[in-house]
């Protein structure tokens, strides 16, 4: 008879012993997959303190690849992943480091494909996350709404100008968050709203002038 593991007897809630290393890493590597939006052809994983001390006997690194490919917190193909067709697609690896000034579990995801793109997040307890980081900009980041964000160049008018939009499509914002290098440097917006939102409103964003970059996440499904 099989002998059962920590990863049999918590199906078909998550595959994983535990919530914070093995959930929230796959639910991290998922919502850098659909930032991103495209299919990554390398990636480079640095987890950070608990992550990297206990993260491989907790499936975090799995896990990690397991989002970054597609998969979520209950499918079984994570329990085997390295040894998986689809994990043949993607050039990976993992670095380790301690750094006090980071979150317990931490990740950096460096991502190459037809754009290169770095993510840093948290695992928060409880399968929970919270992106802190998309390339040089400060964000939060949960994956619990959908999500727009814009990267623009930094200006009187840019937020009116994109909320008004919303307004006029009757979608509420549930969070606004700006960041920007310098004044009149790049900036970032991200903004959190409580209902999908119709695809031509994206396009409208993106002809703002001077708006450089628009994608738009939809929350995680579990």
């Amino acid at each position: 008879m099989k002998k059962s593991t920590l990863f049999d007897i918590i199906l078909p809630v998550m595959v994983g012993p535990s919530s914070s290393h093995t959930a929230g890493a796959v639910r991290l590597g998922l919502l850098a997959r659909h930032i991103y939006k495209t299919e990554p052809k390398k990636v480079i994983f640095t987890l950070y303190n608990s992550y990297a001390h206990t993260g491989t006997g907790h499936g975090t690194d799995k896990g990690l690849l397991a989002g970054i490919l597609g998969l979520g917190v209950d499918d079984r193909r994570i329990k085997d992943i390295f040894n998986s067709s689809i994990s043949k697609n993607v050039d990976y690896s993992f670095n380790y480091e301690d750094n006090f000034r980071r979150h317990p579990n931490s990740v950096d995801i460096e991502i190459d494909g037809d754009k290169k793109m770095f993510i840093s997040g948290d695992s928060v307890g409880a399968g929970n996350i919270l992106i802190t980081q998309i390339n040089e900009f400060k964000v939060s980041l949960s994956g619990n709404y959908d999500t727009i964000i814009i990267v623009y160049k930094d200006k009187p008018g840019m937020v009116s100008a994109v909320t008004k939009m919303l307004q006029d499509e009757n979608v509420n914002i549930a969070s606004l968050d700006c960041d920007r290098n310098a004044k009149g440097q790049d900036a970032s917006m991200i903004i959190c709203i409580d209902s999908p939102l119709n695809s031509t409103v994206i396009s409208d964003i993106e002809n703002i002038k001077d708006v450089y970059f628009v994608t738009y996440v939809e929350k995680l499904g579990i």
